[in-house]
């Protein structure tokens, strides 16, 4: 029977409703001897999957937790299958990014420090906030609104990796009236290729990264892309940190060119005292967008669909390949 590794410290009721067609194999934290498997399910913390693969013998397939596997590229020979767990982030990244492009829309950052201060200051009295008061949160100085709101109706959006959870969030975003434009790295009817990326950049309102970082997408929004953007545009990454060069976003920031709201960070995590955590228009989460009470479920709903198709000899889904 096909053995399949997971974690010890997974609670017994996620793994209730695995497949019966393989034999679970606990994986204790810091194994003490070689443990002989056929499939693994990678732990998730990524220092408890540096002790445990060591001592792990015989794997062929290692199914990850997370969509983004950039991270575990090289920590595996050639002659193992990685599959990433693509589809398991969709519905809480996708809810993050619809949160945060309402928050930054309405500049809920400035009212919510503005409550705090206890003043009330709406309409153009909030336009006019010194931007070298505390706060750092005044809104672009791009028009004359009777207040710092925009709508997302009606709003360009470009999506960047309009794989499952950029399509997540076109969904969410939709009912908003909002328009779309979509990019990745591998073209498609309605999808334009990466190549297309600068001339799209002028169009949109608002830009959402949701794409994986490789090679090829790291610092994919650089000095000269993010001077492409609109002024006053909304920059919004819910994949990498290092697919936006920090320097220059830090730079359109404080030129009051952009907003920007980041689940991700390069360095991550940001450490204290970064420009970043004082830089005007913007919203930081510290990599929360995945998390969800559910994520549990659907991970390891995913790693039993897995392993049961492994033990029967039909293809796996998700299968990394070449240089991700």
């Amino acid at each position: 029977m096909v053995r399949v590794g997971v974690d010890a410290s997974i609670d017994e009721a996620v793994l209730a409703d695995f497949t019966k067609a393989v034999q679970l194999v606990r994986v204790p934290e810091e194994p003490q001897e070689d443990i002989e498997v056929d499939f693994w399910v990678a732990a998730m913390p990524p220092r408890i999957l540096r002790r445990q693969w060591p001592h792990l013998k015989g794997v062929k397939v290692i199914q990850a937790p997370w969509a983004g596997v950039d991270t575990l590229l090289k920590l595996f020979p050639p002659g193992v299958t990685l599959c990433d767990a693509r589809g398991v982030h969709d519905i809480p990244t996708a809810e993050w990014a619809l949160a945060a492009i309402l928050a930054m829309e309405k500049f809920l950052p400035l009212f919510i420090e503005m409550q705090r201060q206890g003043r009330w200051t709406a309409g153009q009295q909030a336009q006019q906030i010194d931007a070298s008061s505390p706060m750092k949160l005044s809104p672009t100085k791009i028009k004359d609104p009777p207040a710092p709101i925009n709508d997302v109706a009606d709003s360009t959006v470009l999506i960047v990796g309009y794989g499952s959870i950029g399509q997540a969030v076109e969904i969410r975003l939709a009912p908003f009236g909002a328009k779309f434009l979509h990019v990745a790295r591998t073209a498609r009817e309605g999808v334009f290729p990466l190549s297309k990326l600068d001339d799209l950049l002028e169009l949109a309102d608002i830009v959402v990264l949701t794409t994986p970082l490789t090679s090829e997408t790291r610092h994919l929004m650089d000095a000269k892309r993010l001077a492409k953007m609109k002024p006053g545009a909304l920059l919004v990454n819910a994949a990498r940190g290092p697919l936006v060069e920090t320097e220059a976003l830090l730079g359109a920031l404080q030129e009051r060119r952009i907003r920007a709201a980041i689940d991700v960070t390069d360095p991550e995590p940001l450490p204290l005292g970064h420009p970043l955590w004082s830089a005007p228009n913007l919203l930081i989460t510290p990599h929360v967008a995945g998390d969800s009470p559910n994520f549990m479920k659907r991970a390891f709903n995913l790693a039993s669909e897995q392993a049961e198709r492994y033990a029967r000899g039909e293809p796996l889904l998700n299968i990394v390949s070449g240089g991700y």
